[in-house]
């Protein structure tokens, strides 16, 4: 593999994200025996071709190179919430795993991973933190998978790769189309303007369970009505069904909780974040995010890589880049991204990094999904 699309220090190799009958955490124990070829990506003919400069040399690339593609198996990232005090443990019995702690400090200033293992639960809540920790944490579970005995062939099985919101920047580094160290930098700046820019105005999330997504934009409409531009609210996450999060003024989501019951909601839960993200709300960190992405070297990923943004996977790095700093204004299409590769055909996928909310939502979406969780 070039040196050009393999992470420095960690040469990842492709994702992939699948249904199963049994889903089961596990770090180096338990993998099932089902490694897959990996099967060759259906290209469908070019459509939009477009010149970029990646370092000095002028490169053609076309954005629509993965277009066609037919998903086996998949690597797929959290976002933030899904961190733990505790996390990094088996990181650090996996030198390759350890060794990306170590060179996350020196980009960070502090120890990551003592913090990642022993707290304290708020510091390593807060979004300046939490996102550097989550995306460091989740290629340290790639790293730990490839220690296990055939964790190589089921990390050069994966043929497609997405990530929950931060997910989509450790989805990026996995695929080759940017550093770790690079990413890191972009991560560690994307939690920095995120939390500067909820911090200029009162806002939040909730998310609301047991209504589908045509009865949550209601209940948004509904409460829209009793509050003024500044405190109006939206769906910012298309989670799965019966599981959205929204984001607003802070007026608006207590207006949202306020009639959820009236609108046969089961229940809302006040989000554990700094802000209204995936909104409008985030505009004051999209320019931020422009400036460090245009001096950021990205690449045509190796695999598709799945956006948040139009759950379509993008090979022109430019648009990449465009995509990227308008993630953190827009909705994640989530529930179009899964169902999109259950039904082009994806047999396995693999949840890498802390918690299990991924693999949850995808069993809500497909029972029978098989899929396995990869901690660190």
């Amino acid at each position: 593999m070039s040196s050009s699309v393999v992470l420095p220090s960690i040469s990842l190799t492709k994702p992939a994200l699948a249904p199963s009958e049994s889903f089961r955490s596990s770090t180096c124990l338990g993998f099932k025996n089902d490694v897959r070829r990996v099967s060759r990506l259906g290209l469908g003919k070019s459509r939009v071709f477009m010149s970029v400069a990646v370092g000095s040399e002028a490169v053609v690339v076309d954005d629509a190179l993965f277009k066609d593609y037919k998903p086996s198996s998949a690597f797929l990232f959290p976002g933030q919430g899904a961190q733990a005090v505790g996390m990094g443990v088996e990181a650090q019995k996996v030198p390759a795993a350890a060794e990306l702690y170590k060179r996350a400090n020196d980009i960070l200033g502090f120890d990551l991973l003592d913090i990642c293992i022993n707290g304290p639960k708020e510091k390593l809540d807060s979004t300046v933190l939490s996102q550097p920790a989550i995306y460091v944490t989740s290629l340290a579970a790639v790293e730990v998978l490839r220690a296990c005995d055939g964790g190589q062939q089921i990390i050069d099985s994966v043929d497609v790769t997405c990530g929950l919101s931060l997910g989509e920047y450790t989805a990026l580094a996995f695929s080759g189309a940017f550093s770790f160290e690079d990413g890191l930098k972009l991560v560690k700046l994307r939690g920095e303007a995120m939390q500067d820019a909820a911090d200029a105005a009162k806002s939040a999330m909730v998310s609301i369970i047991g209504l589908d997504s045509a009865k949550v934009q209601q209940l948004c409409d509904a409460a829209n009505e009793e509050v003024d531009e500044a405190n109006k609210v939206q769906i910012a996450n298309f989670l799965c069904p019966g599981n959205y999060a929204v984001s607003g003024g802070l007026k608006g989501i207590e207006a949202v909780e306020a009639k959820a019951k009236s609108f046969k909601a089961r229940m809302t839960v006040r989000l554990a974040v700094a802000g209204a993200f995936h909104t409008g709300f985030m505009e004051p960190a999209v320019s931020r995010l422009e400036a460090a992405l245009a001096s950021t070297v990205i690449r045509s990923p190796r695999i598709p890589v799945i956006s948040n943004v139009d759950a379509e996977p993008h090979a022109d790095p430019n648009t990449i880049k465009k995509i990227l700093a308008r993630q953190v204004t827009s909705p994640v299409q989530w529930e179009t991204t899964v169902k999109t590769l259950l039904n082009r055909g994806l047999k396995k996928s693999y949840e890498l990094g802390p918690g299990k909310v991924i693999a949850g939502i995808v069993k809500r979406m497909d029972k029978g999904a098989d899929i396995e969780n990869i901690g660190a």
